[in-house]
């Protein structure tokens, strides 16, 4: 597997209560965060700094949303909810988060203060799935109810009294069954828009005409779907193992090209696939299966390169984190109870000074040399100006003696 040009990790939660970060290079478990019981999709991560996951007391039914500071095994905050909420979306900047309840609402939370902002009407069944697109600017959620449902952001954390159906920019029909997964694309309102559900279909969208452009059909149910940062190919996770994968046409990025055939992958996952996520630039593929296998595939020869070093039973949720060297001003202490991703995030930030430090002995290298040459050309120039000093003063010498000879000659003539 191909070198990330940023640090990813790969973060899996569980129902039974884990949260476990692992090294994207090698496999490695780094950490694990206890006590949340999250659902499907109740995992994301909040700016550089927090881990919130959703989660339902066993014991009393209670909902609430746990944060985590990565440096700390348990959650440092718990955000109480009105009902249970599953799926979790947070805006890029880190300051508010979007979860999806029972009720069919969406509560929009500010972070770290916990305050509600707003809580709308979303759809008729339970939120099954939330997703942010590329700019940030837009909120999709899925819901049971088969239904997509786009929300300019920017409304929904304006403090107004607006109605919910003032909020919603779009709302698709079209999944005969629950909406598992919502992707984008690159853009806003003309952004590639692919959902996927438990009625085995992927479903292309356009938000600027507001229509259903194509559908695709699988053999089994599809958990989730991601785009290869070049938008021209899609990848599914099914239930039967099995990812597919397809090309998709160029032209408006928003239709499968007719005649590219769905691709199997050849190696299966013993139970249902999902969840997957891109990485590694889209040249990596990583995919989480119900059995607690976690595997990072070579996209390129659609072959697993490395199975994770651990198996976590059973598994809600998967995510790469990507960028992670910018929360390295924080600190980390192995009595916190995550000392293996301390001693990770140590040599991670040993690797990137080496590099720097290595760049400045070579720079200091070369400033030396073009030091010793400056010097070399400041010589040289000294000694030519003495030189033309010299021969500007023999000039002079000899036009006064010139000139002192004509004056003679004159003074002569006149007598």
């Amino acid at each position: 597997m191909a070198s990330s040009p940023l640090q990813e990790i790969i973060l899996a939660s569980s129902p039974d209560g884990i949260i476990t970060a692992f090294d994207a290079s090698s496999g490695k478990t780094l950490a694990r965060f206890t006590g949340s019981r999250s659902p499907r999709k109740g995992l994301v991560v909040i700016g550089n700094n927090l881990i919130a996951a959703s989660h339902v007391s066993s014991d009393t039914t209670a909902a609430s949303i746990h944060l985590y500071n990565w440096w700390s095994s348990t959650a440092s905050h718990h955000i109480p909810i009105t009902e249970p909420v599953g799926p979790l979306a947070a805006t890029f900047d880190g300051s508010y988060l979007f979860a999806g309840g029972l009720s069919g609402h969406v509560h929009a939370l500010s972070v770290p203060s916990s305050d509600t902002i707003r809580t709308f009407f979303a759809h008729r069944k339970p939120v099954s799935c939330l997703a942010i697109n590329d700019d940030g600017s837009l909120l999709f959620s899925g819901s049971d109810d088969g239904t997509i449902a786009v929300f300019p952001i920017y409304k929904l954390l304006e403090k107004t009294s607006s109605k919910s159906t003032q909020l919603v920019l779009h709302r698709f029909n079209g999944h005969e069954s629950t909406v598992t997964s919502v992707t984008t694309g690159i853009g806003a309102s003309n952004c590639t828009i692919i959902s996927c559900s438990l009625d085995c279909t992927c479903k292309f969208w356009s938000l600027m005409h507001g229509t259903h452009l194509c559908t695709v059909a699988f053999p089994c149910t599809i958990w989730g779907v991601e785009m290869d940062p070049t938008e021209s190919e899609f990848y599914v996770a099914g239930s039967d193992g099995s990812v597919y994968n397809r090309a998709i046409k160029g032209v408006g990025r928003h239709v499968v090209k007719q005649g590219h055939k769905l691709v199997t992958w050849t190696r299966k996952h013993k139970g249902a696939v999902i969840a997957l996520a891109m990485m590694n630039g889209g040249q990596n593929l990583v995919t989480a299966s119900d059995d607690g296998s976690i595997w990072i595939w070579d996209v390129f020869r659609k072959e697993v390169v490395t199975v994770l070093s651990e198996e976590m039973g059973s598994i809600s949720e998967l995510l790469v984190v990507k960028g992670f060297g910018d929360c390295r001003s924080h600190r980390l202490g192995a009595s916190e109870g995550n000392a293996e991703f301390s001693r990770w995030r140590s040599g991670f930030t040993s690797r990137e000074l080496s590099r720097p430090m290595r760049e400045v002995t070579g720079m200091e290298q070369t400033l030396g040399v073009l030091a010793q040459d400056r010097s070399k050309a400041i010589d040289t120039l000294g000694s030519a100006i003495q030189a033309y000093e010299k021969l500007l003063g023999l000039v002079l010498k000899e036009a006064k003696v010139g000139s002192n000879c004509d004056t003679s000659k004159e003074e002569e003539d006149d007598k």
